[in-house]
């Protein structure tokens, strides 16, 4: 046998003889359906939630003998990155998984957390075009839900917001983002990589307090205590979800009927917008500026929601959001990339 087949053996046996990680591998290997046996790429950090998903996958790869990239993106904020993504490589290398490390060259500063994950969708999204691979798959779990949920609670999201992430949505034209893990919590997580790898991880940067989602870990803490629990929180953004769903259909009819593209120009009937709701009106222009900037995110409900209100009074004609130039020309509204 070679060393290649034996590691694969001696990997597929560490799940077999567990029961644990075989229920964890189930729910994996379902959500992995949508692929159709496509290759795929494992977004790794070095944290235990990425390195049980390269586990799974590196198991659905042996299974389903198919093709899969692990692909760590090395942010450069922190003065040791460096060296501890190479002692990840090292660690993935004894289970014959090969880790690729892409180095951010851009300098973040501000809003350090928000930019650096819009950093790491962009290199492994040109990473993913380069083998023209269209799906990335994410260690997210329902931990990351309720922590998400409970920060955009703290800046007053609407419905769209504290629905939370979904398992699947595009990243942009050509790539779509897997997020198979969403229904297992952490510490199944923390159990698969222990137990596969022997050793984790920590960042270091999940106890800085200067960070929101660090200050929100605490306060669930506090929840539970008082009787919130975490699945109470899960079961309502399970029904904020389906709410979500019923109004993106509906936003999806207007949308279709109030905007228009004219060579490198989108116009939006606003007077007809405004004959809906703040909140259709929020995600019209939302899904519109979004799509226009290419971004992965819409602006802030609460920057759109001033836009709305000063294109309304006319207190100010021309806008400038996302790398948009917004302007009302009577009842219509023209968007342009910002010069």
């Amino acid at each position: 046998m070679s060393k290649k087949n034996s590691i694969a053996q001696n990997h597929k046996k560490k799940f077999n003889k567990n029961k644990k990680n075989l229920e964890i591998y189930k729910v994996f290997k379902n959500n992995l359906k949508l692929l159709k046996k496509n290759s795929f790429i494992v977004a790794v950090s070095g944290g235990p939630d990425s390195l049980a998903l390269a586990a799974l996958a590196k198991t659905y790869e042996y299974e389903e003998k198919i093709k899969a990239y692990y692909v760590l993106v090395d942010h450069g904020i922190r003065k040791n990155s460096a060296k501890e993504s190479l002692q990840v490589k090292k660690l993935l290398k004894k289970f014959n998984i090969s880790l690729n490390i892409l180095t951010n060259k851009e300098k973040i500063e501000k809003n350090i957390q928000s930019n650096a994950r819009k950093v790491r969708y962009k290199l492994l999204s040109n990473f993913g075009k380069l083998k023209k691979i269209k799906y990335i798959l994410t260690g997210h779990h329902s931990d990351d839900q309720v922590e998400t949920f409970l920060i955009r609670l703290s800046r007053g999201s609407g419905v769209q917001g504290l629905s939370s992430m979904k398992m699947i949505s595009k990243l942009d034209k050509t790539t779509t983002l897997l997020r198979p893990l969403l229904e297992l919590k952490k510490n199944d997580l923390n159990f698969t990589a222990k137990s596969i790898f022997n050793k984790i991880f920590k960042d270091p940067s999940n106890k800085d307090k200067k960070y929101l989602r660090t200050r929100i870990r605490s306060l669930k803490i506090t929840l539970e205590k008082n009787g919130i629990n975490h699945e109470q929180i899960i079961k309502s953004i399970k029904n904020l979800a389906s709410t979500n769903n019923t109004l993106n259909n509906y936003v999806e009819k207007i949308y279709n009927i109030n905007i228009k593209k004219k060579n490198k120009t989108i116009v939006v009937n606003f007077s007809n917008l405004l004959l809906e709701t703040e909140e259709i009106q929020i995600r019209i222009l939302g899904k519109v500026i979004k799509t226009f900037s290419k971004s992965y995110y819409p602006p802030r409900t609460v920057k759109i929601s001033n836009l709305i209100k000063g294109l309304t009074i006319m207190s100010q004609k021309r806008f400038t959001l996302s790398k948009c130039v917004i302007e009302r020309r009577g009842k219509y509204l023209t968007i342009k990339n910002e010069a």
